[in-house]
């Protein structure tokens, strides 16, 4: 996965979900009705490109007879800016790897050519590992000489591993969500095509791109010309998050004790529709018969803090449903002429770094395999296993959402040490950052109004920015339904915080459908300030509800959000250096 646009964060797994606004304009005029050539002219590839003819290289049986993974070694780092410093050593690959052997998994695919491949390659090599690898070249945007040097030598570096380990390097890919329209790393499709055709002219591998859905089903022809075979994304399970009408992953209709069975099954009927919109693509170009297969797909076991929000799919069961479901349609497709010839799951393990988009591995951090892959191996002998004990029957599923009794208090009060008469104290929540801010509560430094300890949120941005929510944990719903015409109030003080800040709240729906609203406040809105002085601020509930009218005030889940998302603040990407943001009397009222 590439960056995602997650309402919290852009997530990133060099993987994520379809942006809102491609999926709903597909929705709404069908993919078969794309238009073709999105890349214009060949581009300077012949009139027959590779994939027309027989310099097309064929795909080793290897490639399409062994299950397959995506890998990343990644363990101590916390968030993308730590990931250049994080050192890898040859011991813990070689233990990452005999885990993954150990599943019975024969292939694994890496994402860049340099950081940590050669350490994996020739860990491979000296150990005589029987794992065969798809490896990756990463190159990023072009934005300047030194973006393209840069690109320039991961591209050399892709060659010259590919000849150095060509036993064990069966395919290359170029790319990884560079190309397709919600992409936040974007390269050009002719560009693209020479990094493609520069690699292919100097390695014997077939050589692809790592691509969503919906680029392959309006792929330019400069691509499609360029590559031995498509290498194509499918997230239906993450798409639900995005786009929940996009299919039926409820089945509500479904009686409780089998729903999630009709839910995973559904799913992969919509992988299959998404796999099968990308040949659609192919074939309108000339391309029916071009090889094609799954380059990444892959079910979440956590429901992440700070990510898309996945009740009732994410877990470690349902993942386990998803993966044996993929073996399937992966011998399915071996036999058949339209099948993908190779699914890659993602992902191996679980990398921090990614924050909310984190979960989706079949070991967690520590290495402990998870519920997925348990029983092709023995807890304790040939791996330690997560903690918790399950079975087929704890699977999530949908269910519809708990009303509670809506707060009748005049005020309901989240964090304050004064008492006032009448409220109503908020039990049961937890604060948790979606960018690994710090916080704490202190009595330190200029007293508020409420007197007592505040709350210090400081501010450790990634590169997107910063943020805060309190929520319960415990998935408890407060019906709020009565603050409608009410406020959301607090005091806040921060010295010289620059421009504007974010708050929020979010609700679920009766669809589980959840709903978030976040306003861009800067001083003397709503009486805000950054004078380093405290000051009251009072936000109506309608300026919520009219930034986001499919909030429902009955279920309300983050009861505040404070955050600065860059992109909506209008601050440059990789801000740091800002100053802590202090909140005190927070509370909502009539």
């Amino acid at each position: 996965m590439n960056s995602r646009h997650s309402p919290h964060r852009p997530g990133r797994r060099p993987r994520l979900a379809l942006a809102t606004g491609a999926l709903l304009m597909l929705g709404a005029l069908g993919v078969l009705g794309l238009t073709g050539c999105g890349g214009g002219g060949s581009g300077g590839v012949t009139d027959l490109g590779v994939s027309q003819t027989a310099e097309r290289r064929a795909l080793p049986e290897a490639f399409v007879t062994r299950t397959a993974v995506n890998y990343s070694p990644y363990r101590t780092s916390r968030n993308e800016s730590e990931l250049r410093n994080e050192v890898i050593t040859p011991a813990q690959v070689l233990e990452d790897l005999r885990l993954v052997q150990a599943t019975g998994i024969g292939m694994i695919r890496l994402f860049s050519s340099r950081a940590f491949s050669e350490t994996v390659l020739r860990v491979i090599r000296d150990n005589q590992l029987d794992l065969k690898v798809q490896l990756g070249a990463f190159p990023n945007p072009v934005t300047g000489v030194a973006a393209e040097a840069d690109n320039q030598a991961e591209l050399d570096a892709a060659i010259r591993l590919a000849n150095t380990y060509r036993d064990i390097v069966l395919v290359v890919s170029v790319g990884n969500e560079k190309m397709v329209e919600w992409s936040a790393a974007k390269i050009d499709p002719n560009v693209m095509a020479g990094y493609l055709r520069k690699v292919r002219a100097a390695i014997t591998q077939p050589v692809t791109t790592n691509d969503n859905w919906l680029l392959w089903a309006s792929v330019p022809r400069v691509i499609a010309e360029t590559v031995d075979f498509a290498a194509v994304h499918v997230y239906p399970f993450l798409d639900t998050f995005y786009d929940p009408l996009r299919y039926d992953w409820r089945q509500k209709s479904v009686p409780e004790a089998q729903r999630a069975q009709a839910m995973i099954n559904a799913t992969i009927v919509e992988a299959k529709q998404q796999f099968e919109n990308a040949r659609v693509g192919l074939a309108r170009i000339g391309l029916p018969d071009l090889p094609m297969v799954i380059g990444e797909t892959g079910w979440a076991a956590v429901d992440a803090a700070g990510g898309p929000a996945l009740a009732f799919r994410a877990h470690p069961v349902n993942q386990k449903m998803y993966f044996d479901a993929l073996q399937q349609w992966a011998r399915d497709g071996r036999r058949t002429t339209n099948g993908p010839k190779a699914i890659f799951f993602f992902q191996a393990f679980d990398e921090p770094w990614k924050q909310g988009d984190d979960g989706w591995g079949l070991f967690n951090v520590r290495r402990e395999a998870r519920f997925t892959v348990q029983s092709l191996g023995t807890c304790g002998v040939t791996w330690t296993c997560e903690a918790g004990t399950y079975t087929m029957a704890d699977a999530v599923k949908w269910v519809p959402p708990t009303l509670n009794p809506a707060v009748t208090a005049p005020r309901y009060t989240l964090f304050a040490d004064a008492v006032t008469a009448g409220e109503q104290r908020a039990a049961g929540l937890r604060w948790d950052p979606f960018a690994a801010s710090s916080y704490r509560e202190t009595p330190a430094g200029l007293p508020s109004a409420d007197g007592g300890v505040h709350f210090e949120v400081t501010p450790n941005p990634v590169d997107f920015g910063w943020g805060l929510f309190l929520y319960s944990d415990a998935g408890r719903l407060e019906n709020l339904s009565g603050f409608n015409n009410g406020r959301l109030n607090f005091l806040v003080r921060s010295d010289g915080y620059p421009g504007k800040i974010e708050v929020g709240i979010s609700t679920d729906t009766e669809d589980r459908d959840v709903q978030e609203a976040f306003l861009q406040i800067g001083p003397g809105d709503f009486g805000y300030c950054n004078s380093n002085g405290w000051c009251p601020v009072s936000i109506p509930i309608s300026a919520f509800l009219a930034a986001n009218p499919k909030l429902d005030l009955r279920y309300v889940n983050f009861r505040f959000i404070v955050a600065d998302r860059y992109s909506f603040t209008g601050k440059p990407l990789n801000l740091t250096g800002l100053p802590p943001v202090r909140i005190d009397g927070l509370h909502w009222t009539r």
